[in-house]
């Protein structure tokens, strides 16, 4: 036997001289040596025979053949094929790769610690099973490459990594791949990692997590170029450590028992943003780019959620929550759900969101911390009622709520609710620019402490109680501000009096339908009149400039009280063409305006409105309003 091993050695190593690959298969595996790469192939004992450093048992080996087949280094192609699966191993990785596989299910073990020939091993997978499985562990990092996959492993993940490095999962261009993992199994996601996952490609992805998550890593996630179509999962559709960062690509997720996309920390201390992010741990999530469509249905879950800060700054965003609130007994506090919640700051600088809540104790945007907007345009609907258990503990269905001060410097901003306040800051508000609209049949935007107004345009609409409303002092210098209450008590721009506080009106243009908070200090005059007309245009003419706005036609008050640097020229039913429409297309600039009747007004009176606590404020008797 010995003899006729070395004969066939000998014939193949003077054949393969002439041709391009000598093939070692073991098992379901396949070694490829090309002829220019081989070198010296080592036979010792009898028992062994070594290749590009690669040793095999020669009992082991099942055939060894030689072709032309082309090579690609650095590559191990998986080829799955129903109930079986056929692994190919290029040569000069072939030392560092070893393959086990089990009908449709394969094992890699990869021990290289660095890169080979100065590129990193790229597993390749394509084929069809119902019942198979890609496995991995190793040491250094690695590309996943998905050419026209469809996989489905009954007992476990579809792609499981134990390897802590970062791994590329790539979609081919023009590929389509399919991924669903078994249920009721112990795997933490269809897709898992123990290190960063780099999702890309120009092909499509589609996952389904039939246990836990759709795609886990413990480390971070990125999203670029990819289509990803996540449609089921038990728990989060997207979930991982560290942070999450998506900068183009289409990813869409439904179909969740849980979050859409989850960032948490991986330590028990945040490092915060970090430079290139490199050896970041702060649970931030980063979107600048892209196309994301999240739809949550169950109770208090989140679209997209943030164990840290969210940073948003580009991109077109769709978010979309239906389930209902809850009472969470570990927590002893009534939640609902959210489209965008951070646990710490969020700073929105651009990119397209639309984001709707519709279930009970909803909110569009909830943050933790701070919340800065300064550009991309935000629609922020939620259309539920407030979450109510046992009369003492209420989740309140709310557009925009943040914890800590929000800023405003720029951007576009719609946001309606139903229940409760639109836009509600814990802290102080701050606008300086942008246009901002807030409907709700609360308060329309709220802040609990200073409200501050110095640039930009402002609408505040509420058809039950104030339509910009301070629990401390108000500030109005500049922009243009355009507020909306209810009947008296209620008030177009609120200040909490009933504590000692102030509205301040030192400039900008005010237009409001209802009366000004009771012992304002107005350094820059204001005037008002008798009445107003609903479902009409007014102008407001101060020196060379002209303002137009619509009155509602569910307008319940009778003021109309308007305030600019110099007496202003009003007038209603104008016709008005041109221009740029702002605040939900209830105010315009730039217009050209034309006819309409002239409205007298008079020098307002600071203490028109209402006396302490009859302003809808939030103090003892302040007209029903919410603490």
């Amino acid at each position: 036997m010995k003899k006729y091993i070395l004969s066939v050695l000998a014939l193949l190593l003077t054949t393969i001289a002439g041709a391009q690959t000598l093939n070692v298969t073991v098992g379901n595996t396949v070694y490829q040596f090309p002829a220019s790469q081989t070198g010296k192939m080592s036979y010792a004992d009898g028992t062994t025979l070594t290749i590009m450093g690669k040793t095999f048992t020669l009992s082991d080996i099942s055939s060894m053949t030689v072709d032309n087949t082309t090579v690609t280094n650095n590559l191990v192609s998986v080829s799955y094929n129903g109930s079986t699966a056929t692994v190919y191993v290029a040569g000069n990785v072939a030392q560092y790769v070893s393959a086990t596989v089990s009908g449709a299910h394969v094992t890699i073990f990869q021990t290289n610690t660095d890169a080979v020939d100065d590129d990193e091993i790229t597993y390749q997978l394509s084929g069809t099973t119902t019942d198979g499985e890609f496995a991995l562990s190793g040491s250094y990092k690695c590309t996943v490459s998905l050419a026209g996959l469809t996989m489905t492993n009954p007992s476990g993940a579809a792609i499981n990594i134990a390897n802590g490095k970062r791994i590329q999962i790539s979609a081919k261009n023009e590929t389509t791949n399919t991924l669903t993992d078994g249920a009721n199994g112990s795997q933490k996601a269809c897709i898992y990692s123990k290190g960063q996952i780099q999702l890309q490609g120009k092909g499509t992805l589609n996952v389904v997590g039939k246990t836990a998550h759709a795609i886990k890593s413990g480390d971070y996630i990125t999203v670029k170029n990819l289509t990803l179509n996540i449609t089921g999962a038990v728990k989060d559709g997207i979930s991982c450590n560290e942070y999450f960062q998506m900068t183009s690509g289409t990813v869409k997720i439904s179909g969740v028992g849980d979050d859409g996309i989850q960032a948490d920390l991986d330590g028990t201390t945040s490092t915060g943003e970090t430079t290139g992010h490199e050896d970041e741990d702060s649970g931030n999530i980063y979107l600048e780019g892209g196309t994301l469509t999240v739809t949550v249905t169950e109770q208090a879950t989140k679209g997209i959620k943030a164990a840290g800060d969210m940073k948003v700054s580009g991109g077109d965003i769709s978010v979309t929550t239906s389930g209902a609130g809850y009472y969470d007994t570990t927590e002893k506090d009534a939640k609902g759900c959210a489209a965008l919640k951070s646990d710490g700051n969020m700073a929105i600088s651009g990119g397209t969101l639309t984001l709707k809540s519709t279930g009970t104790g909803g909110k569009c945007i909830k943050c933790d911390g701070a919340l800065t907007i300064s550009d991309g345009t935000i629609t922020a609907t939620s259309t539920g009622s407030n979450y109510t258990y046992s009369r003492s503990y209420t989740a309140s269905a709310k557009a925009i709520k943040s914890d800590g001060a929000l800023t405003i410097s720029g951007g576009t901003i719609v946001a309606t609710a139903s229940a409760h306040e639109a836009i509600e800051s814990k802290s102080t508000i701050d606008i300086t620019g942008g246009n901002t609209y807030a409907q709700s049949g609360d308060d329309a935007i709220n802040s609990a402490s200073t409200f501050n107004i110095k640039g930009g345009y402002v609408m505040g609409y509420s058809t039950g109680n104030d339509g910009l409303d301070a629990n401390g002092n108000f500030n109005i210098s500049g922009g243009v501000v355009y507020a909306i209450g209810k009947n008296s008590p209620e008030m177009a721009i609120d200040a909490n009096t009933e504590g000692g506080y102030k509205l301040t009106v030192s400039g900008g243009i005010i237009f409001a339908c209802g009366p000004l908070e009771s012992g304002s200090t107005l350094t820059q005059s204001c005037y008002s009149a008798s009445s107003i007309t609903k479902n009409v245009w007014y102008s407001l003419t101060s020196g060379s400039n002209t303002y137009c706005f619509k009155t509602p036609s569910s307008l319940s008050v009778s003021t109309l009280v308007v305030s600019a640097a110099t007496q202003p020229t009003v007038k209603s039913g104008v016709t008005v063409s041109g221009g740029t429409s702002v605040l939900n297309g209830m105010a315009n600039y730039g217009a050209t305006v034309s006819g309409g009747s002239s409205v007298t007004v008079t020098t307002y009176s600071s203490g028109s409105g209402g006396g302490p606590g009859g302003g809808g404020g939030h103090g003892p008797g302040g007209g029903g309003g919410w603490w």
